[in-house]
């Protein structure tokens, strides 16, 4: 089975083909949630930690520990609207445009019926 370039003359290679482009795609959304989930992490981390833990030491305090977790919690929240919002826009363009519209679930999450990381 050739990935690339001419294939054996069987007339298997189609289905071969199209199963090779969607393993790949599923790979392409895999990595690309992942890559988001860093990213939520380092900006948690770097606006939350900041924000709350003024001089870090071997403990947190209870008010540190407090403020940390709600800050989490509302940059999480922040990010998944505006990361739903970013894509109702895009599969709106994309439909505008003529374009195939993929799932707004799968393009952010890598996956069908995830809503959220």
């Amino acid at each position: 089975m050739a990935l690339f370039g001419s294939s054996s003359s069987s007339g298997s290679s189609a289905p071969e083909a199209a199963e090779i482009k969607t393993n790949i795609i599923k790979q392409l959304q895999t990595e690309a949630a992942m890559a988001n989930a860093r990213q939520l992490i380092g900006k948690v981390n770097e606006h939350c930690f900041d924000a709350c833990v003024p001089s870090p030491g071997s403990t947190m305090s209870a008010g540190e520990s407090t403020c940390l977790s709600q800050c989490m919690e509302k940059y999480i929240s922040l990010w998944n609207v505006a990361s739903k919002s970013y894509l109702a826009r895009l599969a709106t363009e994309r439909k505008n445009n003529g374009l195939d519209v993929v799932s707004a679930n799968t393009l952010a999450t890598g996956g069908p019926g995830a809503d959220s990381l």
